[in-house]
């Protein structure tokens, strides 16, 4: 069977493309990045990419007089690579109407709450403010709103008394390198079924409970 072809859009220093990456080194995983992009040419994950001899681009956001005319350089960087989907790992920018409606249901975003908790980019600050006692991670279907769309994978993880939003985000950070492997994994193998604003996924027999809280090693 064609492995899914991925393009990975990131920002930074690139930990969840990472976690693709070292999930996609498995022969067994039915996904392979064919393509890794950035808007900031000293993106550190570019290098990762670069390491593990997978294609990388950069396009810069500030060369382009709106979001709309920026998204359609990344559009065509996209196409010309072949990629299926796209996944966006710490990429910090917003999607224009045009690219999501192009992409439709073929964009993927990994998100540090459970949303629709806590969207935007201080969720771990709100969720410290809000006394929560679980936070955790989400991925799901990218929508023209921000962090919004079908859920397809969520890990919870305790809040505890003394975090910190460095404590925290270190602590969800350990379950986002698991759930986005497993969620590429899931659409990959075809268990996903977009209804509207709702996934249906049907889960392998081999994840069991890591679903709801992956297991902390």
């Amino acid at each position: 069977m064609a492995r899914l072809k991925l393009g990975v859009l990131i920002s930074g220093r690139g930990s969840n493309l990472q976690a693709l990456i070292a999930a996609c080194a498995e022969t067994t995983y039915p996904a392979e990045i064919v393509l890794v992009l950035a808007n900031k040419p000293d993106a550190m994950g570019l290098e990762h990419a670069r390491e593990a001899g997978i294609a990388t681009a950069v396009v810069e956001h500030g060369d382009f007089p709106d979001r709309e005319s920026f998204d359609k350089a990344v559009h065509a960087q996209l196409k010309d690579a072949d990629v299926e989907w796209v996944c966006l790992a710490g990429y910090m920018r917003l999607l224009s109407s045009w690219f999501v409606e192009t992409w439709n249901d073929r964009i993927i975003n990994i998100h540090p709450s459970l949303l629709p908790a806590f969207k935007g980019i201080d969720a771990h600050a709100q969720a410290i403010a809000a006394g929560v006692k679980l936070s955790g991670c989400t991925v799901h279907i990218v929508r023209t709103e921000m962090d919004a769309g079908p859920i397809l994978v969520q890990a919870a993880v305790p809040l505890l008394p003394d975090d910190t939003e460095d404590s925290l985000a270190a602590r969800i950070l350990t379950v986002e390198h698991q759930c986005y492997p497993l969620a590429v994994r899931l659409i990959a193998e075809g268990r996903v079924q977009i209804d509207g604003d709702t996934a249906i996924v049907v889960m392998p027999p081999d994840i069991g409970d890591q679903i709801i809280s992956p297991p902390q090693s």
